[in-house]
């Protein structure tokens, strides 16, 4: 496997942009929605309720009924 070219890092560099700004935009319809966002980190979940607080306890808008 040969080195990356500026088109391939060019393109790579892209799709993360549009990525990235697809999360943010799906993140701040949570919010106004008022559902929480789910995020994983070493190993653990984590909740960011709608107003802005950080969790590890599950919030009711997830939990099965």
């Amino acid at each position: 496997m040969g080195k990356p070219n500026n088109h391939n890092r060019d393109f790579s560099s892209e799709l993360i942009r549009l990525g990235n700004r697809g999360v943010r935009k799906a993140q701040e319809e949570n919010r106004r929605l008022g559902i929480p966002n789910v995020y994983f980190k070493n190993g653990k979940i984590y909740y960011q309720l709608p107003d802005g607080e950080i969790t590890t306890k599950e919030p009711k808008e997830l939990a099965d009924s």
